[in-house]
């Protein structure tokens, strides 16, 4: 699939006219991002400890693991998720299916906080953590194909990649919101507070989340791009058969799959792995570790803000190449100073690295949502996307402590982020420019 950059100059599409209630709509789109990451930030953020609440053992590495591989599976059900309600928001709409995905994401989180603990009732502790995750997966998958189409046929030609770039933001204050509470958490309860009912917190809050989310979400309007496909009869009864047997889309979902490595890999191991690996392999504080996160994603923030931006003057190719690439070149460099033992250096080499995902980040959801027509645009999106993050992203952490374990090495993450950059790298390099083209109907 090679292809030249499109010659039509960025100013060759004049910014379309932001009413009131387009504003609205995006905000609705951004609620779920934001709840989906924050969900997955508290699990990450809190692992140590649930990993005592849920799975006792007498080896903390195992009772780690197996909190991973709760954190794991729900990922493998999030390509179900992503093909049910991707087809959904083909066929009736992408507005009601949000409205159904924020409502399962924010009530399967808040009643993990409620969960009895191993100690209460035993086996069934973790097994209702798990079927509660299996829900959250079910939630995640539709999301990203739903909310991001959302948003991309909202925002007008001209600025797809600034307004797409605010959920990658969205996505990164969850986690900083994540990180401060359970940061906070740390610093004023003792170990025994955090075990016996502290831990519960951050999930409660997905609550309240929620209800705000659900209210911006019913305020939307469905997007143009959809609404004009219903008005013309342009709507498919099969989306996903559709997909999968037309060989120019299966080939971009191909693509889904696999340009979003970085994304995927970055994603869980510098943000969601990185706490409970500074604590328990660098022997960092749980605070220390904490608080680097918190510091990479205030960073990151508005590094993918800026990204997306200039991916609209630019093109898309360029940042999720060169950021790739770029990642290849200084991962084992600031991976190094993170693991120096000091926290300053752990500081700088975990923003260097926040910075460089930042050209990923900001760009992948926009550019993924460009690749597919209107027609099965959230089924097609969503489903290859949410494979590359179940293989690539969801087992991450898993896969990771389980390396570690087995060689001993702490360079393995370091190791697997390379790689997957490496590949995603390249695989940006045979992408279409879409930028400066109006979304396929």
């Amino acid at each position: 699939m090679n292809s030249k950059v499109s010659a039509a100059p960025p100013h060759a599409q004049p910014l379309a006219a932001t009413t009131k209630a387009t504003k609205v709509s995006i905000v609705g789109g951004l609620i779920g991002v934001f709840i989906e990451l924050y969900d997955n930030a508290v699990y990450g953020f809190v692992a140590g400890t649930l990993a005592v609440v849920f799975f006792p053992s007498g080896a903390s590495t195992t009772s780690v693991l197996l909190t991973f591989t709760a954190f794991a599976i729900p990922f493998f059900f999030r390509p179900v998720g992503a093909a049910v309600a991707g087809s959904w928001g083909d066929r009736i709409g992408r507005k009601r299916v949000l409205l159904v995905l924020i409502t399962m994401m924010s009530l399967s989180t808040a009643l993990v906080g409620v969960l009895p603990s191993y100690a209460t009732v035993g086996v069934w502790a973790p097994i209702g953590l798990v079927l509660l995750r299996f829900v959250q997966g079910f939630a995640m998958g539709g999301e990203p194909g739903n909310g991001n189409s959302f948003l991309a046929e909202h925002a007008g030609d001209g600025r797809r990649g600034r307004v797409v770039s605010y959920a990658n933001a969205a996505t990164f204050i969850a986690m900083l919101l994540g990180t401060l509470f359970a940061a906070l958490l740390t610093a004023v309860l003792s170990t025994g507070q955090m075990e016996a009912w502290g831990w519960r917190l951050p999930f409660l809050l997905a609550l309240p989340l929620g209800v705000v989310g659900l209210v911006v979400r019913r305020l939307s309007e469905e997007s143009p791009e959809f609404a004009e496909a219903e008005q013309k009869g342009a709507v498919t009864g099969s989306p996903l058969k559709e997909a999968f047997t037309t060989p120019e889309i299966r080939r971009a979902m191909g693509l889904t799959i696999v340009l979003p490595l970085l994304n995927s890999s970055g994603y869980f191991v510098l943000f969601i792995y990185m706490p409970s690996f500074m604590k328990d392999e660098m022997h960092f504080s749980g605070l220390e570790g904490l608080l680097v996160t918190a510091i990479m994603l205030a960073v990151g923030t508005f590094a993918v803000l800026y990204a997306g931006r200039l991916s609209d003057r630019i093109g898309r190719k360029k940042l999720l190449s060169g950021s790739a690439f770029g990642m290849v070149v200084i991962g084992f460099p600031c991976y190094w100073l993170l693991t120096r033992g000091s926290f300053a250096t752990a500081v700088v080499g975990a923003v260097l690295m926040a910075v460089c995902f930042a050209g990923t980040n900001g760009v992948m959801q926009v550019t993924l949502a460009e690749l597919f027509p209107t027609r099965v645009r959230t089924v097609a999106y969503g489903v290859g996307y949410n494979l590359g993050t179940a293989i690539f992203g969801g087992a991450a952490p898993l896969l990771v402590s389980a390396l570690i374990a087995a060689t001993g090495s702490t360079w393995i993450p370091a190791i697997y982020l390379v790689l997957t950059s490496a590949v995603a790298g390249f695989t940006a390099l045979r992408i279409k420019e879409t930028a400066f083209e109006p979304l396929k109907r």
